[in-house]
């Protein structure tokens, strides 16, 4: 199948990998010379801009990017996608951005003829690498059907979500959810070893307790209590603390356009907002525990 992949960043480099070594054919566009360069080393043909790609007629369109304004430049402008693709192109956005700006573009996408879905994707680049993503997907079942095979090339975890939009949806609330419960695992570590418990033993009562959940199991904000987790390597690698915040931020302008109370990932921005204020959002999220003054690592 061929295949135009539009922005080969952290994420996006990795997925589109993993379609080459699926046996696709791979035409590329992205800012970083060098990010083409390694794809095209690996056997995709780079193209001049996300126009090119779009006119080269491929099957199905991906695109991978960094938030709502780059993906309205490359689909809405005036040398974007929506200027040169056929109809029968599939498009596919994994990118995270809001809910409406989704709708938005995949309404522009159907005015023309062409079925668009949104699929956000979680696993972070540990997952895009070993290609076991879950994507969240939004829009109609017909395209959805036809993507699926692709997705499940560069995914393990392929979940339709409804309609347009909706894989945002889900995205947003899922990682909404994910930045409080980090909150709430460094708080809990960081008052247990305080009061002189011994962090690993705290932790393996709370996984085996009711404060059981992933931000303390798998992915606990203590260093060397999960040997696996950022924590336990510094901080670096995984989900960095300025990506967090920047779903804190869709999450909570997407509840204040559906006129709904979200507290606590407001409360949750505001923490992020402040931990990378103070030079930290290059570390994983689960630093945040530093700010709390009893992680020193």
């Amino acid at each position: 199948m061929n295949i135009g992949f539009i922005g080969l960043g952290n994420m996006g480099a990795p997925m589109a990998l993993n379609l080459l070594k699926a046996g696709h054919q791979l035409q590329v566009f992205d800012l970083v010379a060098s990010a083409v360069a390694e794809l095209v080393q690996a056997g995709a043909t780079s193209a001049a801009s996300p126009q090119e790609v779009a006119a080269a007629r491929p099957d199905v369109l991906i695109t991978m990017l960094p938030a709502s304004a780059h993906v309205r430049k490359v689909y809405l402008g005036e040398d974007g996608v929506l200027a040169a693709v056929d109809p029968s192109v599939l498009l596919i956005d994994s990118s995270t951005i809001d809910p409406q700006t989704s709708r938005e573009v995949a309404a522009a996408a159907q005015r023309q003829g062409n079925a668009m879905l949104d699929a956000p994707v979680s696993g972070g680049t540990v997952g895009a690498k070993a290609g076991t993503l879950t994507f969240m997907v939004g829009g109609e079942q017909a395209a959805f059907d036809k993507a699926r095979p692709i997705l499940e090339q560069m995914g393990k975890n392929i979940v339709y979500c409804g309609g347009a939009g909706n894989g945002q949806v889900a995205k947003v609330a899922n990682n909404m959810l994910l930045g409080i419960s980090m909150i709430g695992a460094a708080e809990a570590m960081s008052l247990g070893v305080s009061l002189g418990m011994d962090p690993k033993v705290l932790a393996g009562i709370i996984n085996t307790s009711s404060g059981r959940c992933w931000s303390t199991e798998v992915y606990n904000p203590w260093p060397d209590v999960v040997e696996t987790a950022p924590a336990s390597k510094g901080y670096a690698g995984g989900f960095g603390a300025d990506l967090m915040l920047k779903d804190l931020g869709l999450a909570t302008e997407a509840a204040r356009a559906a006129k709904v109370p979200v507290v606590m990932g407001a409360a949750a921005q505001q923490l992020y907002q402040t931990f990378s204020a103070q030079g930290n959002g290059h570390l994983d999220f689960s630093a945040i525990i530093k700010s709390m003054g009893k992680v020193e690592k």
